[in-house]
């Protein structure tokens, strides 16, 4: 015969310990406690394992808060599963209970029947308990595990009916660099401090998980969070030069699974990496607004390709001596069916994340291809169109071998063909980017080094790579041709240019006197909105007849 389980019931009050014990008494060994001390006292002191507590919150001597917390420092009593008996519905004095480890509440009158089946079905949980806290507990921090973290959250805001709740989520700048510098080991330890710093100030009205690595959760009220923004910066409090980033999102739309509140509350600490002096973002509905936006276009890029929504649009380039057309840039728009004209500024960074960049890249190229064998089989006149490649198109495949590809399956002239790479492409994995530009050297294809000026390293990749055709950043042509020519360096890059034979372009160009500098410069050709902007190739074509 199985022997019974053993209950401790913590209540001041006699009548309701002994009306627990007399439902309880038939199926379990019952003890009791006047109050949190005595309890503590007993656990301490018992050698019988305790199946399952019940506890009352407010007594003398020691309340139940004050119990939770003295049980939650010891590892052999913190394995004891905690229910709360309580005569209210509060919904703060819930939060402090769950925060201290708490599994559940059993309400006031008591209900026989219910009470016994809910004790069976704690103490069936705790046996398991050594799983169920490796799920419930992240086993470096002790701070909740973020699937546990997430049903306490729903739990409390089941009850709710009030909108006064946050959830905060944090990242510690520049995390990774630290373990890579400090190693591993000692990357645990800040994680433990930075846990153990946020239980101290966030106080027991608030819930605290672990999302992942250095990055936690936090359910307060929204009270707090101007209490918060007071320790915001933690280069003092916890090590130099340690600082954490946070993202608050208000709960008002309950019906929003609270995962989504988390990635809402850490999609928003990460607007606001590296930012000088700023330590809080709130998710608002500028960003909610971007969100459903770049989730539209996420889930209808494949579309825009099938459907051939993405359409190449040419800017032509001119040669400033006598301002013919000698060439064009290959640019692409997005004839969106609900968001309407998409420029590349909508939609590129976001292919640039997620991948997509290097799909829409081969179909331009390929239509560009194909703009270019319908040309020649229609006599027009063929002029070169340049392409623009990314760093994560160097990185994907051997694009000389692919270049080659399509311009031999369209039987066309590479010298039609050029190929546009920008600085930061360079930046990251310059190895392996110069191997891949010599590869596209090495299957005759002409190469043009955009947006030069623009940053650090432009000459330094100019030294490296063996290009044909230099492109000046628009800001350079801008900042340049403000200046004298005796405080200009304008001249001395296009001379600079054409000692390494090469040709120069200047983007971006918009007035007048720009064109004139650029000339008195020597500079060889110009694009820009004061020639033309980029535009259907239908309206090219027409313009390449006038001009």
């Amino acid at each position: 015969m199985l022997s019974k389980k053993n209950v401790l019931i913590v209540e001041d009050s006699l009548i309701d310990r002994e009306m627990l014990s007399e439902i309880l008494s038939n199926t379990y060994n019952v003890f009791q406690a006047e109050d949190g001390q005595c309890a503590l006292n007993f656990l301490r002191e018992t050698k019988d394992n305790i199946s399952i507590i019940l506890l009352d919150i407010n007594m003398p001597v020691m309340d139940g808060y004050a119990f939770l917390r003295e049980i939650k420092n010891d590892s052999r009593l913190s394995m004891i599963p905690v229910v709360i008996t309580t005569e209210s519905n509060d919904i703060d004095s819930e939060i402090e209970a769950f925060s201290l480890g708490a599994i559940d509440f059993i309400t006031k009158p008591y209900n026989p029947v219910i009470i016994l089946k809910h004790i069976e079905n704690f103490i069936k949980f705790s046996e398991t308990n050594s799983f169920i806290r490796k799920y419930q507990y992240d086993q470096l921090t002790g701070v909740y595990t973020k699937e546990h973290f997430y049903n306490k959250v729903s739990e409390i805001l089941r009850h709710s009916q009030e909108e006064k709740y946050v959830l905060i989520a944090t990242n510690i700048e520049n995390f990774k660099l630290f373990n890579d510098t400090f190693g591993r080991i000692e990357g645990d330890k800040l994680l433990v401090e930075v846990s153990k710093y946020f239980k101290k100030h966030l106080g027991n009205n608030s819930i605290l998980g672990r999302f992942s690595a250095d990055r936690f959760l936090c359910f307060t009220t929204r009270e707090f969070v101007d209490e918060l923004r007071s320790f915001g910066n933690y280069n003092t409090q916890i090590r130099e030069n340690v600082i954490i980033r946070y993202g608050v999102y208000n709960i008002i739309d309950k019906s929003i699974s609270v995962e989504q509140m988390c990635d809402r509350a850490l999609l928003v600490a990460d607007t606001i990496k590296g930012q000088y002096d700023t330590y809080f973002a709130i998710y608002d509905d500028v960003l909610r607004s971007t969100l459903h936006r770049n989730k539209l276009i996420n889930d209808t890029m494949e579309e825009g390709i099938l459907k051939k929504q993405f359409k190449v649009y040419l800017q032509p380039k001119y040669s400033i001596k006598d301002g013919k057309i000698i060439g064009c840039e290959a640019l692409v728009r997005w004839e969106h069916p609900i968001l309407g004209f998409l420029t590349p500024g909508d939609f590129i960074p976001l292919f640039e994340e997620n991948g997509f960049i290097f799909k829409m890249n081969n179909y331009v190229w390929d239509e560009v291809c194909s703009l270019i064998a319908s040309w020649k089989n229609k006599g027009i006149k063929l002029l070169p169109i340049s392409v623009n490649i990314s760093r994560s198109d160097c990185l994907r495949c051997n694009l000389g071998e692919l270049f080659r590809s399509l311009v031999d399956r369209y039987g066309i002239d590479s010298k039609y063909f050029h190929v546009e790479i920008t600085e930061n492409v360079y930046v990251n994995n310059p190895d392996h980017i110069i191997k891949s530009l010599e590869e596209i050297k090495n299957n005759s294809f002409k190469i043009e080094m955009d947006d030069f000026g623009s940053g650090y390293s432009s000459l330094n990749m100019l030294s490296q790579i063996s290009v044909d055709v230099l492109k000046l950043d628009m800001s350079f042509i801008s900042n340049e041709t403000k200046k004298t020519e005796e405080e200009s360096i304008l001249s001395d890059v296009i001379n600079m240019a054409h000692r390494l034979r090469l040709k120069v372009v200047a983007e971006g160009v918009e007035e007048e006197y720009q064109v004139n500098r650029l000339k008195n410069c020597g500079c060889d050709f110009a694009q820009g909105y004061y020639y033309a902007k980029p535009m259907p190739v239908e309206d090219f074509l027409n313009v390449l007849n006038n001009n």
